[in-house]
């Protein structure tokens, strides 16, 4: 018997064949397919000589692979360096608590967080009900017609609402005004995004709203401000509408269940941050946002909106309503490039509203209040002078000894607010006990010889009054839909979360094979430090000293991203790959400006392009000139150079997706560089692909100076169903001193750079972990290996299904890079049937649909990843050309034009068992097309939803309590 070698035990621990799904035999089977002796061999027949990397990918210290339990080892010693304290810093972020049934059944379950975004209704029901949940509790808390089904963070969502009333409003003023208590990294986010489109942004005393007399198409304001204060507003908005302008509430949802809301007093947008129901903090995000507005403005609101239809049997579906992403209309017109939602974080949110009900969330806040009551009284015994004296759960508290009290704070375990150098803030929240409140009285009482040894709690509690203005109580219901009534009990609890998760697709149960979106593992021990304590309880603004591990955790990360780019630096603040977009051509646009040439606004966009692309490029100020794409997809090169001489002097930059939109490696991408280049124009190179160059091309290497990734994509971070995202920006070194800053907060890169794009300095920190250990645990080897199979994958497919579906855009031999696009143009003229029949017949098969009509309308777009076996992506191709075989009897007239089983899917199971049977064909074809789905068989929960029909009887919230009687 052969000695195996301990060398060779150990490489068995290896992360790397976990990851990749095809074995090395699978491969050989998968290459001789594609005849070429070695992954090495098509690699280099598909990527072009001069960009292909020839060295090993470099990583450092993590150039080696480590094993799953030596990375977890390995970040929880970084994990360990942070200090986990009671925050009582507010601003925006509180301590939560999580149900147990919610962070078991939701947060830590692949059912959700490894979905897609609900673009296919009919196998994303369980997800669409949990999004009209979160609507349903924002509309009814904000007291708003319509509520989007989240945004990326409270920020973003009051620099939304900007340029949304600016968009509906009357107002011809292009002045911006902000009260003084709104959240200062709030204020921050609306002047860099107000600043390039021409909004001034004036900044006024919350108290003076009232007398404000200068014309402006709106006003922004905290509710409770900042400091604590809770202000009557009534009489403010009522004059501010008769002067033309709107009124934006950025409102606390906690708050909102004692205090009467924003849309009972006139508001016409409220705005904010769910974070404080059971979501942690998580230095900042990920957390789900906010909007509601008035039911008149849904068709102007940006991001995504969950309504109500019917499906092919009547009965009732959930979709998504309007075509909400209106950068894909508009494109260079679109005033937002929102496409995503934070989906994982407003269903916990939304649960967390469900799990308590209406009287729950109110106990939770009435305790609150009440001991911001107690503290507040206690403080005044001891000679404090608390400034607010409205307030919910923030104290704002004068004294020459702030330093000192934070100091002493921090001896006991405590973070405060730092106001200024003679205030103190506090914040209390849903965790705040009896003993944190006898810790505070300790902490202040410090210094004070007049203070009772032992003061008397109960006394204090029994005189404690509300200390919010009586005409501001709440008076109107809320939350009085059942389901919000009826799932008290955890055993109830739990099933409705199991019975929503059973009711949808995800990467738990199925290959995804979209095109783009690059679905692919998301390893649960890439998953697990999400929730360790010492990333998930931290304030995103706690003291530097505190956060030590996390910070090192994050520059390690931005070094990997740099040798995996080829770039000099990288910023993990944006936090969507839109929010790369933005930040990463507000950087292009800072570098021209410091260079005396921000008349530079070009900015050249190839027609294939992602409709984030010219949207982001609208909202930066730069106008979009089009270029063509050749009859093979690629970019047109000669209408490119000379549209860069055209707009030689004026050019800004390109934005151009390698691999391209199409899913080729276009020969000329370096060529392309050296046009922009020799014009003064900076090449923006769109990482939405990365996962077909990771160790085998770096774009900051081949001319690229700006790029974007997509860490929910190629770095495993999953969709979560929409959301959450991260979309850092890697940029080269002359770029690098203009990456985005968050000076609000204290944190400053560099002078130079950029005002903050998101709420957080960090963005969604608490999950970059995730491609923290995904890197780590594959190492440079199995990273490239990652990317080679990927790019393997996809070849296997196109080239197994070309016979039955043409593939639409190919490079040399037939080859694609990591996805390919199947045409069903000529399938549908010959017989009716259309991509979008396919991939709805795909659900019979219990396959999500590819991604369809992107970026060719009447096609398919298919892209595999590394992570699935050959077994699952055979599956897949079987059930493609079984589908085919459909369309064929349909073609030969074996089957009706309009009666077949691709027109009738998908079928559920309630069609197919019920006791009349009215289609021409048969009811095994319509449910077992293939003999494997006897054993095992996902049905669609319903049938084909009625876009029509929901669009022209649009109704966005759970529904009507007459339904349940």
């Amino acid at each position: 018997m052969t000695r195996t070698s301990l060398t060779q035990l150990e490489a068995r621990d290896s992360f790397i064949p976990r990851h990749i799904g095809p074995s090395t035999a699978e491969q050989a089977a998968m290459l001789a397919t594609l005849g070429y002796p070695s992954r090495a061999a098509l690699i280099d027949a598909i990527v072009p000589a001069n960009i292909r990397k020839k060295s090993k990918l470099e990583l450092g210290q993590f150039f080696d692979p480590l094993p799953e339990q030596a990375a977890l080892g390995k970040l929880k010693a970084l994990a360990a360096k942070n200090k986990v304290m009671k925050s009582m810093i507010g601003q925006g972020y509180f301590n939560s608590h999580t149900p147990g049934v919610i962070l078991r059944n939701i947060f830590e379950n692949p059912a959700w967080y490894t979905a897609y975004t609900p673009y296919q209704p009919e196998i994303s029901q369980g997800r669409l009900e949990a999004i009209l949940n979160f609507q349903q509790m924002i509309t009814d808390l904000t007291g708003m017609g319509i509520a989007n089904s989240s945004m990326l963070d409270e920020g973003t969502a009051a620099a939304e609402a900007m340029t949304l009333i600016q968009r509906v409003g009357k107002s011809a003023s292009n002045v911006f005004y902000v009260a003084d208590d709104v959240l200062p990294q709030t204020l921050e986010v609306v002047q860099t995004r107000a600043q390039p489109i021409g909004v001034e942004v004036r900044t006024i005393a919350a108290a003076d709203i009232g007398g404000l007399s200068e014309p402006c198409f709106g006003v922004l304001i905290q509710y409770p401000g900042v400091n604590g204060d809770v202000r009557d507003y009534r009489a403010a908005v009522e004059k501010l509408h008769a002067a033309g302008a709107m009124v934006i509430a950025a409102a606390d949802l906690l708050a909102l269940t004692l205090l009467a809301p924003p849309g009972d007093w006139g508001c016409d947008v409220v705005v904010g941050n769910s974070q404080r129901f059971g979501v942690p903090l998580g230095f900042g995000g990920p957390h789900a946002g906010y909007l509601a507005t008035r039911d008149e403005f849904k068709r102007s609101m940006a991001g995504r909106l969950v309504g109500v239809t019917i499906d092919a049997q009547g009965n009732k579906a959930y979709r998504l309503a309007l075509q909400t992403r209106e950068q894909h209309i508009r494109r260079e017109k679109a005033t937002s490039n929102i496409c995503t939602a934070q989906v994982l974080l407003a269903v916990m949110a939304s649960m967390y509203a469900v799990y308590h009900g209406p009287e729950g969330l109110q106990r939770i806040a009435r305790r609150v209040h009440r001991f911001t009551a107690i503290l507040a009284a206690k403080l005044g015994q001891l000679g404090y002078d608390v400034v607010n004296k409205t307030y919910f759960d923030t104290l704002t508290v004068k004294s020459a000894r702030a330093a000192e009290l934070h100091a002493i704070a921090t001896e006991h375990g405590v973070n405060l607010r730092k106001v200024d150098a003679g205030h103190v803030g506090i914040s209390l929240d849903e965790t705040t006990t009896r003993e944190d409140i006898a810790l505070l009285w300790t902490i202040f009482a410090q210094g004070v010889s007049s203070s009772p040894a032992s003061p008397d709690f109960d006394a204090i509690e029994a005189s404690a009054q509300d200390a919010y203005p009586a005409a501001l109580a709440r008076t109107s219901t809320y939350l009085t839909h059942p389901t919000f009534n009826r799932y008290h009990a955890e055993h109830e609890m739990l099933r409705y979360l199991r019975g929503l998760a059973d009711k949808d697709l995800a990467l738990d149960r199925t290959m995804i094979p979209l095109g783009s979106c690059t679905m692919k593992l998301n390893a649960t021990s890439e998953m697990i430090p999400v929730t360790w304590p010492e990333f998930s309880n931290i304030h995103p603004f706690a003291p530097d000293a505190q956060t030590v591990g996390y910070r090192e955790m994050i520059g390690q990360l931005e070094d990997m991203l740099c040798a995996l780019t080829g770039y000099a630096a990288v910023s993990l603040q944006p936090n969507a790959g839109s929010q790369g977009e933005y930040a990463g051509l507000l950087v292009i646009k800072a570098y021209h400006e410091s260079r005396g040439e921000g008349h530079r606004n070009i900015c050249l966009i190839p027609s294939s392009a992602h409709g984030t692309n010219p949207a982001s490029a609208n909202m930066v100020g730069m106008k979009v000139v089009v270029t063509a794409c050749d009859d093979s997809g690629n970019v047109d090169l000669a209408d490119l150079r000379a549209k860069a001489e055209q707009h030689s002097a004026n050019l800004a930059c390109v934005m151009v997706t390698y691999p391209s939109t199409h899913g080729v490696f276009e020969e000329g991408i370096q060529e392309l560089c050296e046009i922009i280049h020799s014009h003064g124009g900076q090449v923006y190179i769109d990482g939405a692909n990365m996962n077909a160059l990771v160790g085998v091309a770096a774009p900051g290497s081949f001319g690229g100076d700006v790029s974007h990734l997509n860490l929910h994509k190629t770095f495993c971070i999953p969709h979560g169903g929409g959301g959450p995202g991260v979309g850092p920006i890697g940029v080269g070194a002359h770029l690098a001193r203009f990456l985005p800053n968050q000076r609000s907060t204290g944190y400053t890169r560099d002078e130079a750079g950029i005002g903050a794009v998101s709420a957080a300095p960090y963005g969604s920190a608490s999950i970059l972990p995730i491609s923290w250990m995904y890197i780590a645990m594959m190492g440079g080897e199995g990273l490239t290996a990652a990317t080679e199979t990927a790019i393997l994958a996809a070849n296997y497919i196109a080239r197994r299904l070309a016979p039955h579906y043409p593939v639409l855009y190919t490079g040399h031999d037939g080859l694609v890079a990591h996805e390919c696009i199947l045409d069903l143009r000529p399938i549908t003229d010959a017989t009716g049937i259309s991509n979008e029949d396919v991939a709805k017949r795909l659900m019979d098969f219990g396959f999500h649909a590819p991604t369809m009509s992107f970026p060719v309308p009447g096609t398919l777009m298919i892209e595999p990843t590394e992570s699935e076996s050959k077994a699952e992506m055979d599956r897949f191709i079987d059930a493609m050309i079984a589908i085919h075989a459909e369309i064929v009897k349909v073609e030969r007239g074996e089957y009706d034009r309009m009666d077949n089983p691709l027109k009738g899917a998908p079928h559920t199971a309630e069609v197919v068992t019920a006791d009349v049977w009215e289609h021409k064909y048969s009811r095994e074809a319509a449910a077992f097309p293939v003999a494997s789905l006897r054993k095992q068989k996902y049905w669609p929960p319903v049938g084909r939803a009625d876009n029509v029909y929901g669009d022209r009887n649009l109704f966005c919230g759970c529904a009507p309590i007459s339904d349940y009687e």
